[in-house]
């Protein structure tokens, strides 16, 4: 099933960044307004600044190449700050963890599990920051200190999700906001062809100060149902929205799984093995076939959240799957994804290095930086596959795809289409949504998220939006095969090689 619960796909900045937009046309917005980079750069010459003239100095103070983000390293502590034209949160702090490494590597988090890493040493002051269970490090530029409204402007507002009907808080505000941070950071409205302005002038007439809770929620959903991204999504004054491209189905992963492990189990699967609270089920079939499914790639263990623990609960997985005696014996494998709601790309890249014996890049990534370009990007990185350490299996390899194949199965899918062989990709078109999402807070305390990255495989293309296609189209969970056993897009993968 497709729900908020489980469209979590890599929110990368969830606990530690509340809310983090910029502006795209700074008139629309109001008299005086610079773009966000501008207002940064400028303040390293500002005695307004923390960190200029007149004001204590931070240890070092850095803004992001995109992302829309501050870093103040002060007091051997990590603070993060959200800047846009129109105002400036500030988001968590936090605590240094361990030792710092020889190589300078510093390690940021809470209750003592590291979730940034801290790098200095970039040319003139630079730095990257890495956000534990991503795929890619952040650029970090260094800028004079913390913008003063951030170091004197109050935290988002704490937000009632009881009452439908409590009178907004700072509504006109809070619009803004959310306006600018898709106008600023959003990967797709060019892409889209949607107007973000005009929808601006279309909707901000209608927020008013003294407009209600639900009828400001009503509003924002409305300017991002056209965007059909299952990245964007909206919470707050008691409702919740996820965006969904048409047409997307809404099935839940308990009942879809079950039809295949009957379908399986007429096929001859034999020793089932389950891991990850169900979300990782491998299956061995006669003549040599294997079967492994992913309905996630993340929060793998009930009791513990992070990604180290999903991290340590993938290998254990993938030691009990890819023994000598099976990777030996095993002819073909099919890997299932067909309702797969993403998760951490780094366990996407630990499952394609138990399928290749040489290393190889799986694709690079890049945050758009720019605010008034939205087809303009930073600097791309490479994300590479690496060889897994103990038995590897380098036979064909079948993906089972669809509309549910979201966020990281479907980076998933993008890192495997360089492999050599490369998969034969059975069923239908996957979501396409590949960026990292932003969570955001708004003034009034509500979250939402955005997608701000792209992803291109080694020949260039991207496929946000679109979505990476079968090359063997085949019905995937119709209401006739799901109530008759039946699996065409399975039986294709398990078919014997022509």
């Amino acid at each position: 099933m497709i729900s908020a619960a489980r469209i979590r796909a890599r929110n990368l900045f969830a606990r530690f960044a509340p809310s983090r937009p910029r502006g795209l046309r700074r008139a629309a917005l109001g008299a005086g307004m610079a773009m966000a980079t501008a207002m940064i750069t400028a303040a390293c010459s500002v005695p307004g600044f923390l960190g200029g003239s007149g004001a204590p100095a931070s240890d070092q103070v850095w803004r992001t190449d995109g992302y829309g983000l501050v870093y103040a390293l002060t007091g051997g502590k990590l603070q993060i700050f959200e800047t846009n034209s129109v105002s400036c949160l500030p988001g968590a702090t936090l605590s240094p963890v361990g030792a710092p490494g020889a190589d300078g590597l510093l390690q940021f988090g809470e209750d003592g599990i590291a979730e940034q890493t801290l790098r200095r040493g970039g040319s003139g002051g630079g730095a990257t920051v890495h956000v534990i269970g991503a795929a890619a490090d952040i650029d970090l530029l260094p800028i004079a200190g913390v913008p003063s409204n951030c170091a004197t402007g109050r935290k988002a507002a704490k937000s009632s999700d009881d009452d439908d009907e409590e009178a907004a808080v700072d509504p006109v505000g809070t619009f803004d906001v959310f306006w600018s941070t898709f106008a600023e950071n959003y990967n797709s409205t060019a892409r889209k062809n949607v107007n973000w302005a005009a929808l601006r002038d279309q909707y901000r007439p209608r927020v008013t100060p003294d407009i209600s809770s639900r009828q400001l929620f009503d509003i924002l959903r409305a300017m991002v149902i056209p965007l059909g991204d299952t990245h964007v999504g909206l919470k707050g004054g008691g409702k919740s929205f996820e965006g969904l491209r048409p047409g997307t189905r809404n099935l839940d992963t308990e009942d879809t799984s079950a039809a295949v492990d009957n379908h399986l189990r007429a096929r001859g699967a034999t020793q089932t093995l389950s891991f990850a609270q169900g979300a990782i089920t491998y299956t061995d079939l006669p003549e040599g076939r294997g079967y492994l499914r992913f309905t996630s790639f993340e929060d793998y263990v009930k009791s513990d959240g992070s990604f180290q623990a999903s991290q340590a609960e993938m290998t254990r997985a993938l030691n009990t799957i890819f023994t000598p005696a099976r990777v030996a014996a095993m002819r073909t494998l099919v890997i299932d994804l067909r309702n797969n709601s993403g998760g951490d790309d780094p366990l996407t890249l630990d499952l394609a290095g138990r399928l290749t014996d040489r290393p190889y890049l799986a694709y690079t990534k890049a945050p758009r930086d720019d605010p008034s370009d939205p087809n303009k990007y930073g600097r791309p990185q490479q994300v590479n596959v690496v060889p897994a350490g103990g038995p590897r299996f380098t036979g064909p390899v079948q993906l089972l795809t669809s509309d549910m194949t979201v966020s990281a199965g479907e980076t998933f899918v993008l890192a495997m289409m360089s492999r050599n062989p490369a998969p034969t990709r059975i069923g239908t078109t996957t979501q396409g949504v590949f960026s990292d999402t932003l969570d955001r807070k708004l003034p009034n305390g509500w979250t939402f998220n955005l997608g701000n990255e792209q992803y291109l495989g080694p020949d260039g293309r991207s496929f946000e939006g679109s979505g990476i296609p079968a090359t063997l189209e085949t019905p995937v969970f119709t209401p006739a095969e799901l109530t008759t056993n039946q699996d065409p897009a399975l039986d294709a993968a398990l078919a014997p090689p022509r």
